[in-house]
């Protein structure tokens, strides 16, 4: 059986970094590679008894930011260029482009509308009066920009490995539900028809889309499970 895996890229990034905690470039890198091969080996079944060969892993990200953003609260354009992330993400990316059978699929970042916000939970902080203005720091603030292209690129990519029968199973590890018609389309097209949402709960009515839900980390499931209690 030949399976082929797609991987949201943001997605990981952020729910590894969230869960497992931050290292280096080359350490997340490597995690990713062995988190995929544990679905392989979760593919041959409780017995081992299916022959699994890997077609490929498709990771979908973009580079990262190079702009000059106004930060409103420290009234003064932030260097995206100079700083930490910049460099851990292009090594990140580097680290991926040397591993065997990843195959790097790269959108564009629209960051001609990227702008900074406050975080959700200091806006309600703000809002009820638990903090003042004057209480904000760097921190409160998150960076907002869009991927361009990375959805369709996942989305024509499974329509293309479906329509010419390259591949049996496909594992998506994404929380995003605009995987939907890709994964109608394939299951169409008799593939088996896998996500991994790393933890993160899914709509309901997104079952009847795929062929099965599936983490390979308990750390992912326990995560969600604290939040929930």
């Amino acid at each position: 059986m030949k399976v082929a895996i797609f991987v949201d890229g943001g997605f990981y990034r952020r729910r590894s970094q969230s869960v497992l905690g931050d290292i280096t470039a080359e350490e997340r890198a490597k995690e990713l590679e062995t988190y995929c091969h544990r679905h392989l080996h979760k593919s041959k079944g409780k017995d081992n008894c299916r022959e699994v060969e890997l077609y490929r892993i498709f990771y979908y990200d973009c580079p990262p930011m190079d702009k000059k953003i106004y930060h409103p609260l420290l009234k003064k354009q932030v260097d995206f260029s100079k700083t930490e992330l910049f460099v851990w993400s292009n090594t990140f990316l580097d680290e991926l482009k040397k591993k065997r059978k990843f195959a790097l699929r790269l959108g564009k970042l629209a960051d001609a509308q990227a702008h900074y916000s406050l975080k959700e939970k200091s806006l309600r902080a703000l809002c009820n009066g638990k903090i003042k203005f004057e209480d904000l720091t760097e921190q409160d603030f998150i960076i907002n920009v869009d991927q361009k292209g990375v959805d369709m690129k996942i989305g024509i990519d499974i329509a293309s490995l479906a329509y010419k029968k390259q591949v049996d199973q496909i594992v998506l590890i994404s929380g995003d539900s605009d995987f939907v018609p890709a994964a109608k389309l394939a299951r169409r097209e008799g593939i088996d028809f896998i996500l991994d949402p790393l933890g993160a709960p899914i709509k309901p009515d997104l079952f009847e889309h795929i062929d099965g839900l599936r983490s390979c980390d308990k750390a992912y499931v326990e995560r969600i499970q604290k939040q929930q209690q």
